[in-house]
């Protein structure tokens, strides 16, 4: 049985005829930048978040880029970020003229800890950018707390957590700002790039979208140094679709995990997700740790099963960030877990006779 890693075409099947309706509209209207569309799916996700406003933006990367330069953070600050995360988060610090500042991670939650961000603090440092990775939120009350005493900005990275909560509040509504990618694997994930900055600040959604929209009040009125980075009427019009089935999807991400967790929860020297007492997950991945990962992930190759590693190396060893500073204890949990981790199949479809198939193939490596 071949089982890829990600399977995106039964979910587009299934919703084929929503989706081109969709797009229908979008052509016969003739409008394809910053029209009804957008605002309606703006509106539609601020509603699901519980949000005042939600603004598209091109990407996740930007809406993380955007949503600094709209709280004042550029050249010379620093803005602290955890050190196992996607590049992107890193990036768009970088893109404001500010360096990150990688912490240390949890060792059961792969997410920030808030423990260790004093070790990363200096007179320069403006912000926090938490990542809830893998489809758990970090630990904001803590982060907030943190941020709070020393009067720093957190701004959250939801690129991997769309639906997933601390008690009744979503990922991305837990700080003033949340930030969003749709890449099309995400949980809610566009057919092409896209993102989304979300906030209940007045004042800030005016900034945020003046700096997506070229730094304009109004048009050929240019008053800050804006971006090029709007969410298309196509990808809004089609993220309208898919939000409607968000959380039926997140609970089958849900029943997939829970199958995991039955058939492999025996296993030795193999740890699975965790979710603390409080918070949903919503798997946008399904990550395993493992000492011999590597040796089992080749053997799940030959199996014909897929997987992946999210991510290989922690981002202070990436050479685009060479320079910047890390946590003045180092970063050992970092660095240990990013030789642990494995990524397993995780997608609403995936079946439960695939699951098995994994699982059994797991069990038997030696």
């Amino acid at each position: 049985m071949n089982i890829p890693f990600n399977d995106l075409t039964p979910a587009v099947a299934k919703l084929r005829a929503e989706i081109d309706q969709a797009i229908g509209r979008v052509l016969d209207r003739g409008w394809f930048i910053m029209g009804p569309e957008n605002e309606a799916f703006e509106q539609q996700l601020a509603t699901y978040l519980g949000v005042k406003h939600a603004i598209g933006v091109g990407n996740g990367t930007e809406a993380i880029q955007i949503a600094l330069a709209a709280s004042g953070i550029g050249l010379g600050d620093e803005v602290i970020c955890p050190a196992v995360t996607a590049a992107p988060t890193a990036l768009a610090i970088l893109a404001t003229g500010a360096q990150p500042v990688f912490a240390d991670i949890k060792p059961d939650t792969c997410t920030l800890d808030p423990t260790r961000l004093e070790e990363c603090l200096s007179p320069q440092t403006k912000a926090i950018v938490p990542v809830h990775l893998y489809g758990l939120a970090a630990d904001i009350p803590a982060i907030q707390a943190f941020a709070d005493a020393h009067g720093i900005e957190v701004i959250e990275d939801c690129a991997q957590s769309h639906g997933a909560q601390i008690g009744d509040r979503y990922a991305g509504t837990l700080a003033r700002i949340g930030c969003y990618s749709f890449y099309p694997t995400k949980n809610l994930g566009a057919y092409g790039d896209g993102g989304a900055v979300v906030t209940t600040d007045e004042d800030l959604a005016r900034r945020i979208r003046q700096f997506g929209n070229l730094g304009q009040v109004k048009r050929f009125e240019h008053n800050l140094p804006g971006l090029n980075s709007r969410l298309d009427e196509i990808q809004a019009a089609i993220l309208q679709v898919l939000l409607v089935h968000l959380e039926r999807n997140n609970a089958l991400r849900r029943e997939r995990a829970m199958w995991y967790a039955e058939l492999l929860d025996d296993v030795s020297d193999l740890t699975l997700p965790t979710e603390p007492t409080g918070y949903r997950h919503v798997y946008h991945l399904y990550v395993i740790h493992y000492p011999r990962r590597d040796a089992l992930r080749e053997h799940l190759h030959t199996q014909a099963i897929g997987t992946d590693i999210h991510y290989p190396k922690p981002l202070h060893q990436q050479k685009v960030f060479a320079g910047c500073r890390i946590a003045t204890t180092g970063l050992p949990i970092s660095e240990h877990i990013t030789q642990e981790i494995l990524s397993l199949p995780m997608y609403p479809h995936l079946t439960h006779e695939q699951v098995e198939t994994i699982c059994e193939s797991i069990r038997r490596f030696k």
